[in-house]
């Protein structure tokens, strides 16, 4: 029997491939194969369907909008759903119930400037007069599911210019005040900190992200055990958890160590 092929879009999401490799490793005694970086969720979709790798974790509402290209829905159960049909009825592939997290897109803001203006959602920082300086990655601006979904929800007034930053830096130009808003993941482990808080999408301008594991239906039909393995993992990992976990990865312990760890805890 071949390895299991297990995948991630990038290397950000390196210690949820690793959980999901050593699940596998421990709860089927397989041997598994490791690509903890695809280049992206369009080349992870590619290599999924054509079977470089047998499973990787994607957000439903991604999947709903730019590889099915349909309109969005704030409801994350019908977004799952329709995901769900159509991909097994298209590539063959199927949808895991979800591992416990949303991870779409999030306004963030320092925490003393959303108190001294009384902000606690994006409405309310619409209506600021004055503008925001805006910052976020390259990913964010050209999505249909970021800057668009933003635009399209809200009549946020900008002061200037969009400031297009790193992933790593995102979170220092607030604190730097070259941005006074910025756009992140949910999962950003810096929003566990105080310093920020993430405004309400109060009009769900962006779309609901539950991340799940999406898997070949061949594999899951040639492997015994392992749509009972995947499934061990569905609801384990809600945001605060995964939060920690890219935590502890930013501050440089190996993603494999973290991952080992947090199993351990899980029984």
């Amino acid at each position: 029997m071949p390895p299991v092929a297990v995948g991630v879009a990038s290397a950000r999401q390196r210690v949820l491939g690793e959980l999901i490799a050593q699940t596998l490793e421990r709860r089927l005694g397989a041997p598994v194969n490791r690509n903890l970086d695809l280049g992206g969720s369009l080349l992870a979709h590619d290599a999924l369907v054509n079977g470089r790798v047998d499973l990787y974790p994607e957000g439903a509402g991604w999947a709903l909008l730019v590889i099915l290209q349909r309109p969005p829905d704030p409801r994350p159960e019908v977004v799952l759903e329709r995901v769900r049909l159509e991909y097994r009825e298209r590539f063959r592939l199927e949808w895991m119930d979800p591992l416990g997290f949303s991870d779409g897109f999030v306004m963030v803001v320092s925490r003393a400037q959303a108190r001294s203006l009384g902000l606690r959602n994006l409405t309310d920082a619409a209506r600021l007069e004055e503008g925001w300086r805006l910052a976020s990655t390259a990913d964010f601006f050209s999505r249909d599911d970021g800057m668009a979904a933003l635009t399209k929800g809200y009549s946020l007034r900008l002061r200037t210019g969009p400031l297009t930053v790193q992933p790593e830096g995102l979170f220092e130009a607030l604190r730097q005040a070259r941005a006074t808003m910025i756009a992140c993941r949910a999962s950003d482990p810096e929003l566990l900190s105080d310093e920020f808080v993430a405004l309400e999408d109060d009009r769900h301008a962006f779309p609901p992200d539950p991340v799940a594991i999406v898997v070949r239906a061949e594999a899951l039909t040639v492997r015994r055990g392992l749509r009972e393995a995947l499934t061990w993992l569905s609801g384990r990992l809600p945001l605060a958890t995964v939060r920690e976990l890219y935590r502890q990865v930013r501050q440089g312990r190996p993603a494999e160590v973290v991952a080992s760890e947090f199993l351990r805890t899980q029984g």
